[in-house]
């Protein structure tokens, strides 16, 4: 037996957990700088505030409406979301982590009498030691779980947050009710042509005079979804491989051209590679540095994306080297096209390797201080806040996102920890 579990309008209820004087009101939150709204609350929807509208377009809506609107908040959505998926593994060991809020959870070797009555216990146990409510669907299979999670979800009240597809009677009903176009893995364009052929819902989907036009359209994948709609399980829990790459690109706020502002920008995220490199246990052999021009504004200049790349003669994730090696890359492309202005700058490392088999080089190698460093660094960032110690290269100025309507960091950061004022 499978479970979805997913956090209801996550991003607005986790602003919630610690402003429970918005429950019942309607939030939005707004994407980086402040551009689109990204998730609503159930009022917010209800008020017509539309996913995706920019801010400037619902300025007066939100004054009429009265809704609540909250800049990104990623360190608190993320530290939340990593407390879901810890009590989640405390019912089973097998689980997909699908998104930031949403779980696949496997209960095969885990013996549950009444998985509606275990589904109650998590969403219980997930509002008392998080906070965050939650909708849960059981299924035999991974698909049949994404649409008893929408039935738990949509019909609340008689479910209590938690659906259960046990038997064949249940699964015809619950496939009958699901649009086409809400069957996970069924997007826009095939949707609609399988409304061209008069198929409207999953239940139809799974016709099987519909079989070959599915093979012959959506390949293997398609024919994979009929079988988990049908209740044969053929897609397990995905166990996710080690990153090829890790990238950190941004946009500036302006453009620039600054040697000393560029430089800022490329160290510090050579230095975020790095420490997701050291998360995942990870070096890496080479370092590529991007730079980009807005074609928009500087419609004359004949190219606009920008790279040099660079491999180590040894495995790295020190943010020592990899700056260095992403400041001297940027030189080299800055020497090659002076008096440029930029939008967008990156760091990529690559070829990564598992830390354990680095092999050390005879001549080549860096300095071997530099591992205690590195692991002195990500102690005192880790206990006093995110990436409080920093290079030299990265200065105090920062080119912090537009974030007008920005939360505390409740959770992450000791400074902005929640206060109680208690009357004697």
């Amino acid at each position: 037996m499978y479970a979805l579990v997913d956090c209801n309008n996550f991003y607005a209820s986790c602003e919630r957990v610690f402003q429970p004087q918005f429950n019942g009101k309607p939030v939005a939150i707004l994407s980086n700088n402040d551009g689109c709204v990204i998730s609503r609350s159930e009022e917010a929807k209800a008020a017509g505030v539309q996913m995706g509208v920019p801010e400037f377009k619902i300025r007066e809506l939100v004054k009429e409406k009265g809704v609540k609107i909250f800049s990104s908040n990623y360190p608190l959505y993320g530290d939340l979301s990593e407390r879901v998926m810890k009590i989640l593994a405390t019912y089973t060991p097998n689980i997909e982590v699908y998104s930031i809020d949403e779980a696949f959870m496997n209960f095969d070797g885990v013996k549950v009498e009444d998985f509606h009555d275990y589904g109650l216990q998590i969403r219980s146990r997930l509002i008392k030691w998080v906070g965050l409510p939650t909708s849960i669907g059981f299924a035999p299979t991974k698909a049949l779980s994404k649409v008893a999670n929408k039935i738990a979800k949509k019909f609340e009240d008689r479910t209590k947050g938690v659906y259960v597809i046990d038997t064949d009677e249940k699964r015809i009903k619950a496939l009958k009710w699901t649009k086409i176009e809400d069957v996970w893995g069924i997007g826009h364009r095939t949707a609609k042509k399988l409304k061209a052929k008069n198929i409207n819902n999953a239940l139809e989907f799974t016709s099987p005079h519909l079989e070959p036009w599915i093979k012959r359209e959506m390949g293997v994948i398609g024919l994979r979804l009929k079988y988990e709609l049908e209740g044969k399980s053929v897609l397990g829990l995905d166990i996710p491989e080690q990153k090829k790459s890790i990238a950190i690109t941004r946009s500036f706020p302006k453009q620039i051209s600054e040697f000393d502002l560029l430089r800022e920008r490329v160290s510090t995220f050579a230095t975020v590679c790095a420490e997701k490199l050291r998360k995942q246990n990870a070096c890496c052999h080479s370092i590529i540095v991007m730079l980009v021009i807005d074609k928009h504004k500087d419609e004359q200049v004949k190219f606009h994306y920008f790279n040099k790349v660079q491999t180590l003669p040894f495995a790295t994730n020190s943010d020592l080297t990899i700056s260095n090696v992403a400041i001297q890359l940027l030189k080299k492309i800055l020497d090659e096209n002076p008096v440029q202005r930029y939008k967008k700058a990156g760091v990529i490392v690559s070829d990564l390797i598992p830390e354990d088999t680095k092999q050390f080089q005879l001549f080549d190698e860096e300095n071997p201080k530099y591992l205690a460093l590195m692991k002195t660094m990500d102690f005192l960032n880790k206990k006093n806040g995110m990436r409080l110690v920093k290079l030299a290269t990265q200065n105090e100025k920062t080119w912090d996102m537009k974030q007008n309507h920005l939360s505390p960091r409740y959770t992450t950061n000791f400074k902005e920890i929640l206060t109680i004022n208690v009357d004697k």
